[in-house]
């Protein structure tokens, strides 16, 4: 398969949902130009058994790239998913046993073609890294250690997240953030940092020293296996010999890690391209506590109804992100948007008919958007077809048993947690009693997709 060397679609892949590229996007399409099939890979560690939007943002990239001609390579984090990647809480990620990351990515493969060619000319590879974490002795790792400084870690957003400190206020008394980081704590234990900040209580200035600073209470400890993952997913690059490395911004830090292992130990140029996230302008993106992250195993309701609470803010993104629409067209209705020349439920509606179109199809996406439509537009209810039976030997039967059997809940916790925040509606009325029971005939409602029908 030849390399596609046209500047245009080039630029076009430089462009689109790409917000960096390092050493620079020069240095790229200048390597992109030359004519040779280059190795690109994106990670992931199987934290759950579906892989995602997030997941299928990166797949819809690295397919084009390999439409391109060049080797796109997927590879599965079994072994750094066992460390778990730091976050910005404050705990540490939860530990996966083995047998809990090979039971979550066991299908990965399966779901990754509906994107990715794992078949065929210029087949994608997959790859695990515990091909070669796992053979590392102590004498390998403190090795790959000696190639960076604590003042180096200390650099990621996230530790710096969880190191908070505080500044007490002279003139008010009262405690505000401190706006310095960690790493420069210790110069004012020296006497090195002296200056000024704005309270924000009262809105004066204040001194900001040693006498006036100190650890906050709710500082989150980071434990030093967490500085291991980046070194583990930095040394990835280099086991794999690959040309470049594509991820989600906030995989930067980890990304560039593997930059610098590649420079150090490989002497090879690693180039790096970090793509947006789905957010809005707040920052707010997809959550499970949304409810509203889509999985690859969703179904067309379920997919449509989870972008139509997608806020407004991301609207654009996600046409750039998570469709096939011209940027062009992208432009045109950001630019509709923000002169309020367009309802952002209709286009919310036509963005929900896109995503699921790249999953399911043009039909699926039609049919998807009419139930929509019907249910919540014309409030005429849900169809039969959108109806979970849920059979039960006593009647009446306790309406969190139900919630948890139609598999509307993922467990009695779950359920009461939804009970109570008015989340669950019978026969169109919304339960808040944690005790409350249903007849055969019921209608129960979880949120604005579920709906279940309690027979006997």
């Amino acid at each position: 398969m030849s390399v596609n060397t046209n500047e245009e679609t080039i630029d076009a892949f430089l462009a689109r949902c790409v917000e960096n590229v390092f050493p620079s996007r020069e240095f790229l399409k200048a390597r992109m130009a030359e004519g040779k099939p280059l190795s690109m890979y994106v990670g992931v560690d199987p934290t759950g058994p579906s892989l995602h939007m997030g997941h299928a943002i990166w797949l819809r990239k690295l397919a084009r790239w390999q439409d391109m001609g060049h080797k796109a390579v997927m590879l599965i984090g079994d072994f750094t998913a066992m460390i778990g990647d730091p976050t910005d809480k404050g705990a540490t990620r939860k530990q996966l046993t083995r047998e809990q990351v090979l039971e979550n990515c066991r299908t990965y493969k399966e779901q990754a073609s509906k994107f990715l060619r794992f078949e065929g000319e210029n087949a994608a590879e997959l790859r695990f890294n515990s091909e070669w974490l796992s053979k590392m002795n102590l004498g390998d790792v403190l090795n790959l250690a000696s190639h960076f400084t604590v003042q180096q870690m200390m650099e990621r957003d996230l530790f710096q997240k969880r190191l908070r400190w505080d500044v007490a206020c002279e003139n008010c008394g009262k405690v505000s953030r401190s706006p310095i980081t960690f790493a420069s704590v210790q110069n004012f234990s020296s006497g090195k940092i002296n200056g000024k900040f704005q309270c924000s209580h009262c809105k004066r200035m204040a001194p900001l020293d040693n006498d006036h600073i100190f650890p906050s209470s709710e500082m989150a400890p980071v434990y030093l296996h967490e500085f291991m993952y980046p070194l583990m997913q930095g040394y990835d690059s280099v086991a794999m010999d690959v040309d470049g490395e594509m991820g989600g911004n906030d995989q930067t830090f980890n990304m560039l890690a593997g930059r610098t292992l590649m420079k150090e130990m490989a002497s090879k140029e690693k180039f790096v391209i970090a793509y947006k996230l789905l957010a809005d302008a707040s920052g707010k993106k997809m959550g499970k506590s949304e409810g509203n992250v889509i999985a690859f195993h969703d179904s067309p309701d379920e997919l449509f109804g989870k972008v139509m609470s997608w806020t407004d803010g991301m609207i654009v993104n996600g046409f750039e992100l998570c469709t096939d629409l011209p940027m062009d067209e992208v432009a045109r209705i950001s630019k509709s948007l923000a002169k309020d020349e367009t309802n952002p439920r209709d286009v919310k509606a036509r963005l929900a008919k896109e995503i699921v179109k790249v999953f399911h199809g043009d039909a699926q996406a039609e049919a998807a958007a009419s139930r929509f439509d019907s249910l919540f537009r014309d409030k005429k209810g849900p169809d039969e077809e959108q109806m979970v039976e849920v059979k039960v030997d006593a009647a009446p039967a306790r309406l969190l048993e139900v919630l948890v059997a139609a598999g509307f809940v993922q467990s009695k916790g779950d359920g009461r947690r939804q009970i109570e925040q008015g989340g669950v509606k019978v026969d169109g009325e919304v339960v808040r009693d944690l005790n409350a029971t249903v007849a055969p005939g019921s209608v129960i409602q979880k949120g604005p997709r579920h709906f279940a029908r309690v027979t006997k």
